[in-house]
């Protein structure tokens, strides 16, 4: 009998490493450089070195000193100084740009100047998902053929200062003198140069402040709680979209406030320039407040040929309209100016009553006439510029700000030529006992001192193509019109979106056949 013969199985299994992130040392004092610059005292004397041996993870600490020519970050890892900006310096030398970040790497708290390359001078991410912080970008160039993004392509940027970085304004190209195709938070991008968007070309910007670029502050942008001041030739933005912004304060031959752009919530302030709007050119604007704004030459010192929605519009100066064009090209919606335009309705030209206009404060004053004056079907964006709710007690208001106290909820304008309070105690008063009170008389446009004036059915007829149904009527308001053929049932939709005329406007039933009783009730759309 044969014996069995047992087989040993052995599995190698392959050994488990806990493998931390390490951390790595650059000094230019350093006088025993050792890799893997574990520690101060074997720290590498340039950060390149340094970067050269991390790996994905790693943390390469930097001390003070200034560092010549290009760091290039492969590897997604932090690199940190010791002391910030002030102190840790990476200098391009004027030869090349001075750090290049990969997807995931970041950068905190250094000086990057004097770099040039054709994109990015100061420094370049093929994405935003590298990170620079704390970090000041300046005396950047870049140059022909590309010259784009003389301070930064790319990355997200938080609390940085990108200032004097330049692109070639005689080449092609020419954009993004500060930062280009960058997510921006906290920032500040001042005296950079480009001949399109000096401070920043196609990037989102958060609570950023643009001041005194030369070629348009922003262009193509996105910019969300930002104040753009003191620039000049393009002039503030440029086909961008600007959300609870302020606009103080610029110069330039044409419109240097906002061209070809669509605000929200925004104050356009203090604009001088030679031609064009003052304040807006060819744009559109919701809930915006532009005031001071003049030109010299051409073109209306407010808006020209823009679009304008609860906007207020005031105290402007240009030649050919102080407020806006007058040659027709703007048309304006529920918007406070002078003298009333003639594109547009809901319109009022009582002084807006700021709160010290004087010193800037654009704010509404509590007896304000654009209180409650807006049209709330022109509202998508939430907050006023103070970040306030858009809409309270109902109505929105015109203007960048939203009166937040308590009062009526009828339009203040609405209520003062009637000489009514606009503390709320008249808002369901009847004083012409005509059946309807205050609120409804100014849904509906009627005179609340007249009794005569109140919306009312007038006597139908009847023919063989149907039933006729006339009303008292406003122009420029929107009518309703519903049927029944039984008191005791509910009210069916017959017909909306009628436009009214002045004195009297009329339906015809072309269905009201046969010996049925029909009853009618006409209503107010808003």
């Amino acid at each position: 009998m044969k014996t069995p013969i047992g087989l040993a199985v052995i599995t190698l299994l392959p050994a488990v490493s806990s493998l931390s992130a390490a951390t790595l040392y650059v000094s230019p004092q350093s006088t025993n450089s050792t890799p893997p610059y574990a520690t101060w005292d074997t720290a590498a004397t340039n950060i390149q070195q340094a970067v050269g041996v991390a790996t994905a993870g790693d943390q390469v600490v930097v001390t003070n000193g200034v560092y010549p020519g290009s760091v290039v970050v492969n590897n997604p890892l932090t690199l940190l100084s010791v002391n910030g900006p002030e102190f840790t310096i990476i200098n391009g030398g004027g030869a090349g740009r001075c750090a290049f970040l990969t997807h995931g790497a970041s950068l905190s708290g250094f000086t990057l100047t004097n770099g040039r390359a054709g994109s990015g001078g100061g420094v370049y991410c093929p994405s935003t998902d590298s990170f620079l912080t704390n970090c000041v970008i300046a005396g950047n160039s870049a140059f022909p053929i590309v010259n784009v993004a003389g301070g930064v392509w790319g990355g997200t940027l938080f609390n940085c200062t990108i200032t004097n970085n330049s692109v070639c304004t005689s080449c092609q190209g020419g954009s993004g003198g500060g930062a280009y195709s960058s997510i921006l938070y906290n920032c500040t991008l001042s005296g950079n140069l480009a001949r399109g968007g000096s401070g920043a070309q196609s990037c989102t910007l958060y609570n950023c402040t643009l001041s005194d670029n030369s070629g348009s502050g922003a262009h193509g942008c996105a910019l969300y709680n930002c104040t753009l001041s003191g620039n000049s030739g393009g002039g503030g933005a440029i086909e961008s979209m600007l959300y609870n912004c302020r606009l103080p304060g610029h110069s330039g031959s044409i419109s240097s406030r906002a061209m070809w752009c669509t605000l929200y919530s925004c104050t356009v302030t203090a604009k001088s320039g030679a031609y064009g709007g003052g304040g807006a050119y060819s744009s559109t604007l919701y809930n915006c407040t532009l005031s001071g704004n003049s030109t010299t030459n051409a073109g209306s010192g407010g808006a020209y040929s823009s679009t304008l929605f609860n906007c207020v519009v005031y105290s402007n100066a240009g030649p050919e309209g102080a407020n806006y064009d007058s040659n027709g090209y703007s048309t304006l919606n529920y918007c406070c100016t002078t003298p009333l335009p003639a594109n547009g309705v809901g319109n009022i030209t009582n002084a807006p009553l700021f709160v010290d206009y004087a010193s800037g404060n654009l704010r509404l004053q509590s007896n304000s006439p654009c209180i409650n004056a807006g049209n709330n079907a022109y509202v998508s964006y939430t907050t006023d510029l103070d970040g306030n709710p858009r809409i309270v007690s109902g109505t929105v208001d015109i203007g960048a700000y939203e009166f937040q106290g308590p009062g009526s909820v009828v339009s203040y304008a609405w209520l003062q030529q009637y000489g009514l309070p606009t503390d709320g105690s008249a808002d369901f008063a009847d004083p012409d006992r005509d059946g309807m009170n205050n609120w409804q008389e100014w849904i509906c446009g009627t005179d609340p001192t007249n009794s005569m004036s109140v919306l009312t059915m007038l006597a139908p007829s009847n023919s063989p193509s149907g039933i006729t149904v006339p009303w008292q009527s406003v122009s420029g308001k929107t009518y309703f019109l519903e049927r029944s053929t039984n008191l005791d049932s509910p009210f069916a939709s017959l017909v909306t979106n009628i436009t009214g005329q002045a004195d009297t406007t009329s339906y015809t039933d072309t269905n009201a056949l046969g010996a049925d009783p029909f009853f009618y009730r006409v209503g107010i759309q808003h």
